[in-house]
């Protein structure tokens, strides 16, 4: 069995701290359940250092050339292309999903630093045309200290997506990643740190997470928040960063709606939404979960879809063959399990999957046909591997229907109508939507919802645009 030799730390004013005088907590293997690193927790005083720490960031790093900060985020991305291996295997042990994933998931992390590394270089603002003998400017500055808190579920990308643009912008950060998945944020920003960030300008930060974000959103040094998560923990932190009238990025939570028409290639619109449902056990905030199938083609899609999820390979995210590994907690397997038991006694017909697995936290792939909108599944976001079929008549019916709940992060449509297809791409009430598709994640295109799903983008240059606040300087 491969071995957990992440060694985990605080890194705080440019020092890695251990676990000496700290309170700790242990990672699990989710293919086990067994621990495996005792993580150190921050006190007070090791997040107010961060925030004195990130106060002093700010002011070198604003300053910091844009060429220079460009070559930081350059030569990181190389060394994550060259760690490659050894990240993916740290992110496997402590978040569970196949080695082949987390290596695409360094891979995207890096291609976002080479984006944002030009982006960088490309903060031009504007001259407004005046009368001779005065000028107006218009500037694009870092908004200052960002206070930056990620979910587990992608452990590498999620951490990138909150260092990349705050380093490009000229900000200085302290990041909370998630505790249960620690190492894939030490080692990422080890590779900051290895090409030449300076020590104040990024800090790392673990700890009981109200108290760390109590305790960070309450400080004046603190000018942005960055948050992705659920949608109750983001209305919290939001209401937090109120007080002090910070800036705030928002990626919640999502419902996906799949819009399946009855002129589809049905086959290859099979192939491709199996395999993206149950990617990273379907614990993506931009999962394709509600699936509405036009009613002439509903049987054959469900069966289609329950033979492919069948053959799926579940097994330890380390074993080449493994198709999708445990979920990442020990809580998720049960949350999967009481949505199945509810849909079922709401008629939902069980297709496939539907029990846990043995040992760690598994939980089989799950299709479930005829869900009722009343289910909880089908109003509650499930972040797991269930996915849940309902057929409709008509294209009004389906656009309602997907338009239904309050998330709009991610949505999914398809239908070789070019006309439906301009129609959904305005009508469906989502943040992003992919159309004969599923890749909606481009280094160079925003990432974000809107509704309950969220405010703000991250990735493309309006990632680093939220990073920025605007001055306009009239001069005579």
């Amino acid at each position: 069995m491969t071995a957990y030799d992440t060694k985990l730390g605080l890194y705080v004013g440019g020092e890695w701290l251990d676990a000496a005088g700290r309170d700790t907590h242990d990672l699990l293997n989710p293919a086990t359940g067994q621990g495996q690193a005792s993580l150190p927790l921050a006190s007070a005083a090791d997040l107010d250092r961060a925030l004195e720490a990130a106060d002093r960031g700010f002011k070198e790093w604003r300053a910091t050339a844009p060429e220079k900060r460009a070559a930081v985020m350059t030569k990181t991305a190389q060394l994550l292309r060259e760690r490659a291996n050894a990240i993916a295997q740290t992110a496997t042990l402590e978040q569970g999903k196949p080695l082949v994933e987390a290596k695409g998931e360094v891979a995207y992390a890096a291609a976002l630093l080479d984006f944002h590394a030009g982006e960088a270089l490309r903060n031009y603002g504007r001259v407004l045309p005046r009368p001779s003998g005065t000028r107006s400017l218009v500037l694009h500055q870092p908004v200052g200290p960002v206070a930056a808190f990620c979910a587990w579920n992608f452990p590498i990308l999620n951490v990138v997506r909150k260092l990349s643009p705050a380093v490009a912008a000229g900000c200085s950060i302290i990041l909370k990643p998630s505790e249960e998945t620690a190492g894939s944020a030490v080692e990422v920003l080890r590779c900051f740190q290895d090409a030449g960030l300076p020590g104040d300008v990024a800090q790392i930060v673990f700890g009981v997470p109200d108290q760390v974000s109590r305790h960070l959103l309450a400080s004046p040094v603190t000018r942005k928040l960055s948050f992705t998560g659920s949608v109750p923990v983001g209305k919290h932190l939001a209401k937090l960063a109120a007080d002090t009238m910070m800036k705030v990025t928002m990626e919640l939570g999502g419902h996906g709606p799949v819009l399946v028409f009855d002129d589809c290639d049905l086959d290859a619109t099979l192939d491709t939404l199996v395999a993206h449902k149950f990617r990273n056990a379907g614990q993506v905030c931009i999962a394709p979960t509600r699936f509405y199938v036009q009613a002439g083609i509903y049987e054959r899609f469900a069966a289609g879809f329950a033979e492919r999820t069948g053959r799926l390979k579940v097994g330890d995210g380390m074993e080449k063959t493994t198709q999708m590994g445990p979920m990442a907690n020990p809580r998720r397997p049960e949350a999967i399990a009481e949505l199945v038991a509810d849909a079922k006694g709401q008629g939902a017909r069980l297709l496939s999957g539907g029990e846990r697995g043995d040992g760690g936290f598994f939980f089989q792939p799950t299709v479930l046909a005829d869900v009722p909108d009343s289910a909880r599944a089908m109003n509650d976001e499930p972040f797991g591997p269930l996915a849940l079929l309902t057929p409709f008549d008509s294209e009004a019916d389906a656009i309602e229907r997907a338009n239904r709940l309050p998330f709009g992060l991610a949505a999914y449509c398809f239908t070789e109508n070019g006309r439906r297809q301009a129609r959904l791409g305005d009508e469906i009430e989502a943040g992003m939507v992919a159309i004969n598709n599923v890749r909606l994640s481009w280094a160079d295109s925003p990432f974000g919802g809107v509704k309950d799903s969220g405010y703000g983008s991250e990735d493309g240059p309006e990632g680093v645009a939220a990073h920025m606040v605007t001055k306009t300087v009239h001069s005579a």
